[in-house]
C-alpha cells in the first residue's frame, strides 16, 4: 500500500491556519457579546487569506492540499463568522436586549425560541451568509473559469461587508434606525447571499506582475480604495465592497465593447 505524504507546514499554509484562527477568535468576540472587536481578526483574516496565495505563487507551492486547507479556513473566517455577527445584530433588531445582558444575548435568545412567537425565529436568516458562503466556495474549487477573474462575489469581499456593521454601530446618527433594522438586515443577507452564487464576472486581486498596462483595474481599484478608507473612516467597507462592483461591472462593458469592435 502506497503511503501518502502530506506538506502542511510551509509558508502558504501557515498564512492559512492564521486566517482560520482569526475566524475562531471573530467568532469567539461575537458569542461573549464583544461584536464591536470582531470586526478586527476578521479584516486581518483577510489579509492572511490574500498573502497565502500570493506566496503560494510567488514560491510555486500548489496542491490539492493547500486549496482544501484555504477552503476550510475561508468557511470559518468568511461565512461562520460574519453569520455570527449579523445574527447578533438581528436578534437587536428585536429589541431583545432590553430583556438579557448584551454579554448573553446569543445564548439567551436561543433558550427563548418558541413557536409561540415566530419573531424570535427572524434571527435564523444570517445563517444563509454561511450557507451561501459554503456553496461560493465549493463552486470556486471545481469552476476553472475562475483562475483569472471571479465569478460572483467572493467570500473575503462579502466578510468584508459585514464586517461594517458593528463598526458602524456605535456612531450616533438618524440613518442607524434605519440600517439596523431587521427588514433591511434582513434584505441585505438576501441579496448578498444571492451575489455569492452568481454569474456575475468580478475581476481578481491576483498580481502575475506588477506592470500598469496589466493591471490597471487593480492599481485603480487600490488606489481610489485608499481615498475612501481616509475619507469615510468606518463606512468605507461597504463602500469598498460596492465599488468592487461597480469597477467590475464597468469592466465587464469594456471588454464587451472592445469585442463588438473587433
Amino acid at each position: 500500500m502506497n503511503k501518502v505524504s502530506f506538506s502542511f507546514f510551509n509558508i502558504p499554509n501557515l498564512f492559512t491556519t492564521a486566517n482560520f484562527v482569526c475566524g475562531i477568535i471573530s467568532i469567539l468576540f461575537t458569542i461573549s457579546g464583544r461584536v464591536d472587536l470582531a470586526p478586527y481578526p476578521l479584516l486581518l483574516a483577510v489579509f492572511f487569506d490574500f498573502f497565502d496565495g500570493f506566496f503560494a505563487r510567488l514560491l510555486n507551492i500548489s496542491g490539492e492540499l493547500g486549496k482544501q486547507l484555504d477552503s476550510f479556513a475561508d468557511i470559518i473566517s468568511f461565512g461562520l463568522a460574519p453569520g455570527m455577527i449579523m445574527l447578533h445584530f438581528l436578534i437587536e433588531s428585536l429589541h431583545f436586549q432590553l430583556l438579557f445582558d448584551n454579554k448573553y444575548l446569543i445564548i439567551n435568545w436561543f433558550n427563548s425560541l418558541s413557536l409561540n412567537n415566530w419573531s424570535l425565529f427572524i434571527p435564523f436568516i444570517s445563517f444563509l451568509i454561511p450557507i451561501f458562503s459554503m456553496f461560493r466556495l465549493a463552486k470556486f474549487n471545481l469552476d476553472k473559469r475562475q483562475s483569472d477573474q471571479f465569478i460572483g462575489l467572493p467570500t473575503p469581499a462579502n466578510a468584508m461587508f459585514f464586517c461594517m456593521f458593528p463598526l458602524v454601530s456605535k456612531i450616533d446618527n438618524s440613518f442607524n434606525s434605519f440600517l439596523f433594522s431587521g427588514a433591511f438586515l434582513s434584505s441585505i443577507i438576501l441579496l448578498f447571499s444571492v451575489l455569492l452564487i452568481s454569474e456575475i464576472p468580478l475581476f481578481s486581486l491576483k498580481f502575475k506582475n506588477f506592470k500598469w498596462s496589466d493591471n490597471k483595474i487593480r492599481f485603480l481599484f487600490l488606489i481610489i480604495s485608499c481615498f475612501v478608507i481616509f475619507f469615510f473612516s468606518f463606512w468605507s467597507l461597504g463602500i469598498i465592497v460596492f465599488l468592487y462592483l461597480l469597477m467590475s461591472v464597468i469592466q465587464i462593458l469594456i471588454d464587451k465593447n472592445k469585442k463588438n469592435e473587433i
